[in-house]
């Protein structure tokens, strides 16, 4: 295995030396990919209209040419263009069997099947302009929002976190739970309000032109924004968002082409507009253009937000070797609604269901080793690398831990050291328990993915369904359950 995976890196970097003498591999401009089938992609570091490609009818399985994005991976490439993993890989024969993410620039043949009604191929921004990650370290929302003239350095609420808030503090909250990009979300309120750049706030509540009642305040539409935004992101990240519709009813099929961030932003304005408001929206002269005037050109200085062969640290099951806790909730969301499925649950052991106090020796622990960067009743998040910053590197999330115990900023933990109590607390809950996901580079990563979630060798599995699926090892498998019966009952190992 490990000779095959160094002969697979010398194969990539061969191919990344000599790609040039090969006609039929798409070159690269920047970090965008273009399609030989198609003619030039739309640059959207160009102020100027460019005529978008359309896709031909292909024929049924035909090669085309396809360069690798950062966090690709062949279930999702599959569903992208149709086809399966069997036929990528038999295209792809260098491709290792153990592979999980793919090299970012690595150069690919792809099996593909012609469905009609393809979108638009612009790339809006890329990956790593979307997620709160690596490129957002270093920029000061505030700072930002103070120098600008528009409403947003001016507006205040009750909201969030329980307290008043300015406006920039509320982009930064959902910047942070959501881990979606500040710019995006300031962007966004610029595109849709005017909140950077016009001194007047619009009488609209629906700020961003969001019509939801139960989400009709700034804070509330920032929430939904950046709730929609993750799921068209992480939907076609993982390949289970193929397609949606758009408010009028028609079918919107992104571009088999396409990256998660554009995606992402695709489907949010496919919530509140259609046909040709939508179009100019996603095209080069609309949002694109707003987040350039404003931070500049997104595909300068991109970075590899997801490296080729991901793998995951040795992690333990969050609680004390040789306790006994329940399996009850499977993959479901790291926070929000619907995707990405990143999170699980385990509860105490308990003669009470419901909401109770655990007994002291049945508190959560830490999964490895790592400093606490984020500790308040939102949740408390592990960052792994060690750097202090849960935009880069592996991080873990633990939420619903008690406010009175949990660990504290700054403290440095090493596996299997406490790190607080179960509860009820933060989020809802019906019932004491922990939520735990993982992210990296800001990125949350599914349980049930290339990169599975594995616990002391017990991985996770998904059912498709939130808060359903199993985990296994060594041939046993518990199921989760909120009954919390024998059958989701998981044991840690005396000696992890």
């Amino acid at each position: 295995m490990i000779r095959k995976r160094i002969s697979f890196v010398i194969v990539l970097i061969a191919i990344a030396v000599f790609a040039c003498n090969f006609p039929s591999t798409p070159p690269l401009t920047g970090n965008k990919t273009i399609s030989s089938q198609s003619g030039p992609e739309a640059d959207p570091t160009t102020d100027a209209p460019t005529p978008l490609p359309t896709r031909p009818a292909y024929r049924p399985g035909q090669l085309v040419d396809y360069i690798a994005q950062p966090g690709d991976t062949l279930p999702a490439l599959a569903a992208h263009f149709n086809t399966t993993i069997a036929q990528i890989r038999a295209a792809n024969p260098v491709i290792p069997d153990d592979a999980t993410t793919m090299p970012m620039g690595f150069p690919m043949k792809i099996p593909i099947y012609y469905r009609a009604l393809w979108a638009n191929p612009f790339k809006i921004i890329p990956d790593a302009a979307f997620v709160n990650g690596p490129m957002q370290v270093g920029f000061n929302t505030s700072a930002f929002v103070d120098s600008q003239p528009g409403w947003l350095k001016n507006y205040h609420a009750y909201a969030g976190a329980g307290s008043i808030q300015s406006g920039a503090d509320l982009v930064d909250y959902v910047a942070t739970n959501y881990s979606v990009s500040p710019r995006l979300l300031l962007a966004l309120l610029e595109y849709q309000a005017h909140a950077l750049t016009d001194p007047q706030m619009p009488l609209d509540s629906y700020i961003l032109k969001y019509p939801d009642p139960y989400y009709s305040t700034l804070y509330l539409q920032l929430v939904l924004a950046a709730n929609t935004l993750n799921n068209g992101y992480y939907g076609w990240r993982i390949g289970s968002l193929t397609e949606f519709d758009a408010t009028d009813g028609s079918i919107i099929r992104p571009d088999p082409w396409q990256n998660a961030a554009s995606v992402g932003i695709q489907y949010f304005f496919s919530r509140i507009s259609f046909g040709s408001a939508y179009d100019a929206t996603v095209g080069p002269d609309g949002f694109a253009k707003t987040y350039k005037s404003l931070f500049g050109d997104p595909w300068t200085g991109n970075i590899n937000l997801i490296p080729g062969s991901l793998t995951q640290p040795p992690l333990r099951l969050p609680f004390q070797p040789g306790q006994t806790w329940t399996y009850t909730g499977g993959p479901h969301t790291g926070w929000g609604v619907g995707a990405p499925f990143s999170a699980i649950d385990f509860a105490p052991p308990s003669q009470f269901h419901g909401c109770f106090t655990p007994e002291p020796q049945n508190f959560v622990t830490a999964m490895a080793d790592g400093i606490v960067v984020r500790s308040s009743i939102d949740g408390l998040m592990l960052d792994l690398d060690g750097d202090g910053d849960e935009r880069t590197g592996w991080d873990i999330f633990y939420l619903h831990l008690a406010t009175d115990t949990r660990a504290l900023v700054g403290q440095e933990l090493h596996a299997g050291d406490f790190i607080g109590y179960p509860s009820c607390r933060g989020g809802e809950a019906t019932g004491t328990h922990v939520h735990i996901a993982r992210k990296y580079n800001g990125e949350w990563i599914p349980a049930d993915s290339a990169i599975p979630l594995d616990l002391s060798g017990w991985v996770v599995h998904s059912s498709g369904i939130a808060y359903q699926g199993t985990m296994t090892r060594n041939g046993a498998t518990v199921k989760a359950c909120q009954c919390s019966d024998f059958y989701s009952e998981i044991t840690s190992d005396t000696n992890p």
